[in-house]
């Protein structure tokens, strides 16, 4: 292929998927880095490895409810028995002034708060009366209501050595130790962690934005009324929640009528806002195939025959003064499904830097037999499996235009080129979608 003006010389090949697919990658480069707050770059994968600023937890501090002691000082503490020791107040989380914690005393401490100099060792309140002079507690009071209890006498009932409900400094991290890596895909918990490393900005790749648009005269929007010969617009909305599902900021357009200039016209509007175009429909050998029709005559995106069902009729180029990448896809909803899931999905995930753009393949026991498989094409069936049992069952038939099957199914089932049937208990490659 000329890459440089897009035509080919070679329309009549057949590809195979992994050529296709390698081709698309090859020509994606991931979006260049931009900084962040870091609550919204949930979802973006970040640039550069991450070290620890600051040791996690920053201080040693309580686990617990309790009380700061000596561990000397409630070694034998029993219930019979108990260790009477003298409090000289309260550490709240928070709290910058410590008291100094000397033979014989406690301090009422909270969860989190700092442990004071001297102390080595909480003890829940519950092994305590907590200040009451009555049996076990089973909570503090509060000190609006009872600020007495920050003072006076405890009973210990149970000893605590050292080291007991604390949280040691640099329990969780120590300072320059790796955070997290490069390509990582910042999810709540990650964004959790910036956070508390004390991290305002990140830099990340950014989301990319994906415009998808169905085209074809009998297209009609869901919650319209159909005509004679019309359907309803399945695909945008599938394809469009596919690359939100896949990390992406989703555009869904309205359907296309089958007029090249309309297309034209609509995709030249969606230049400014995508990072990358997807059509469905419109690029097979039809009168009507309209995709096909205005991008083939303009060079830029090349249309392939493609050795898989389905999904065999697919284009691909860089069009638009930016060079944006599109994917065409064809019309059936499942052949649009399996055709984003194999192609797009990857495109986008490039887009984002990460290090891995595939979905999981695993091997798994086909529960049920496919009788017939097209020689030399690689079939993908919809398939419902079950990770406990290592199964995967076939849903629905092979149709192209089954979209209640695919909507049953978490898995694509792999048929090689050169396999035309599975014995039911066979031995076969499985994606896995969800």
């Amino acid at each position: 292929m000329n890459h440089a003006t897009g035509r080919t010389s070679h329309q009549d090949r057949v590809w195979s998927v992994a050529e296709h697919l390698d081709d698309v990658l090859s020509r994606i480069r991931p979006l260049e880095p931009i900084e962040l707050p870091v609550l919204d770059a949930l979802g973006c994968a970040l640039v550069e490895d991450l070290a620890v600023p600051v040791a996690l937890p920053p201080f040693d501090n309580s686990s617990m409810d309790g009380y700061a002691v000596r561990a000397a000082d409630v070694a034998e503490a029993t219930e019979a028995a108990p260790a009477t020791l003298t409090v000289i107040g309260d550490i709240a989380a928070g709290s910058g002034e410590l008291p100094e914690i000397g033979p014989g005393q406690a301090a009422r401490i909270m969860t989190g708060a700092p442990l004071p100099p001297g102390a080595q060792a909480v003890v829940p309140v519950e092994w305590t009366d907590g200040g009451s002079g009555l049996g076990p507690a089973a909570a503090m009071r509060a000190h609006s209501a009872a600020p007495q209890d920050a003072a006076g006498q405890v009973r210990i009932h149970r000893p605590a050595a050292a080291g007991a409900h604390v949280r040691t400094r640099g329990s969780d991290v120590t300072e320059g130790e790796p955070a997290l890596a490069a390509g990582t895909l910042l999810g709540p918990t990650q964004i959790g962690l910036l956070a508390a490393l004390g991290l305002g900005t990140v830099r990340v790749r950014p989301r990319p934005r994906v415009v998808v648009m169905s085209t074809g005269s009998e297209l009609v929007q869901p919650g319209e009324a159909l005509g004679p010969g019309q359907i309803h617009d399945s695909n945008s909305f599938q394809l469009a929640a596919a690359a939100r599902a896949a990390g992406a900021v989703a555009y869904r357009v309205g359907a296309v009528a089958d007029d090249a200039e309309t297309l034209r016209a609509t995709l030249e509007d969606q230049f400014a806002r995508a990072d990358i175009l997807v059509t469905s429909g419109g690029v097979s050998v039809g009168a009507y195939d309209v995709v096909k029709e205005t991008l083939a005559a303009e060079g830029q995106v090349e249309f392939r025959t493609l050795a898989m069902q389905p999904g065999k009729p697919q284009g691909f180029g860089l069009i638009g003064p930016d060079r944006i990448p599109l994917l065409a896809l064809p019309g059936n909803p499942v052949s649009s499904y399996v055709s984003f899931e194999l192609f797009v999905r990857p495109a986008i995930r490039a887009l984002m830097g990460l290090p891995d753009v595939h979905r999981p393949l695993v091997r798994a026991r086909c529960a049920g037999a496919v009788s017939s498989s097209p020689q030399g094409k690689r079939q993908f069936l919809r398939g419902s499996y079950d990770a406990t049992t290592g199964t995967v069952t076939p849903v629905g038939g092979a149709g192209s235009h089954l979209i209640k099957a695919m909507a049953h199914a978490n898995a694509l089932i792999v048929v090689p080129e050169d396999t035309t049937e599975v014995p039911d208990g066979g031995t076969v490659d499985v994606v896995v979608l969800a």
